[in-house]
C-alpha cells in the first residue's frame, strides 16, 4: 500500500484538490483565494481604443428601493462594477473595491450593479460586513457598459471616456489604479 501511495502521490493530491474545488462549501473559498492570488492591477485602455459613454441614462434601484440614474454622475469620475454574490472572481476583488470605495467615495461615484434579488444582496453584504452602494438595474444598461462576463468593471473619466474596462478579478486598490484615479480627478 505504501508503495502504491508513494507512486501515485501526485495523482491523489490532484484528485483531492479537484474534489475540493467542486464541493461548494470548499470550492468557492479556494476559487476566491486563487483569483485573489492571481489578480493584478487593471490596465488603461489604449487611447485609440477608448470609447465615450454617450448615454448615461440608466435607471437603477438601490437596496433601499430608491430609484437613481447614472445620469446624475455625468461630469464626475465613475466606477461601475458588474458583479454577483455567487461569482468567485467577484468575491476575490471585493475587498480591493471596498478599499478603493472607502478612500474615494467622497470624490467620485461608485455603482456596484447586480441582477440578483435585493434580499440576497442585503443578506450577503451583512454577512460579509461590506458597505458598498449596490444597485439593481431598472432599465437597460448603456451599450458601452454591457458585458456577458462577471465581474466587469469600468472606470469612466469626467468627460465620459471609459479609460479602464476589466473583466475578471483585479486589485482595484493598487497604487497604479490610484494614480490613474488621482489624474482623472485632477482633470
Amino acid at each position: 500500500m505504501k508503495a502504491y501511495l508513494k507512486k501515485h502521490k501526485t495523482t491523489i493530491v490532484l484528485m483531492v484538490i479537484a474534489i475540493l474545488l467542486f464541493v461548494p462549501q470548499t470550492g468557492t473559498p479556494i476559487k476566491v483565494f486563487l483569483n485573489r492570488l492571481l489578480s493584478g492591477s487593471p490596465s488603461l485602455i489604449a487611447e485609440k481604443n477608448q470609447e465615450r459613454l454617450t448615454d448615461y441614462n440608466w435607471s437603477l434601484f438601490s437596496l433601499a428601493n430608491e430609484k437613481v440614474n447614472l445620469e446624475q454622475s455625468k461630469g464626475r469620475v465613475v466606477l461601475v462594477n458588474l458583479w454577483a454574490t455567487w461569482c468567485p472572481p467577484c468575491l476575490a476583488e471585493l475587498p480591493s473595491l471596498e478599499g478603493l470605495y472607502n478612500q474615494y467615495a467622497n470624490r467620485m461615484d461608485f455603482y456596484f450593479i447586480s441582477y440578483e434579488d435585493a434580499t440576497v444582496l442585503k443578506r450577503f453584504l451583512a454577512k460579509k460586513d461590506v458597505s458598498l452602494p449596490v444597485y439593481n438595474p431598472a432599465s437597460q444598461s448603456p451599450t458601452q457598459l454591457e458585458s456577458s462576463a462577471l465581474p466587469t468593471t469600468f472606470l469612466i473619466s469626467k468627460e465620459g471616456i471609459i479609460v479602464m474596462k476589466k473583466t475578471g478579478a483585479a486589485r482595484w486598490d493598487s497604487e497604479k489604479t490610484k494614480q490613474v484615479i488621482e489624474k482623472l480627478l485632477a482633470e
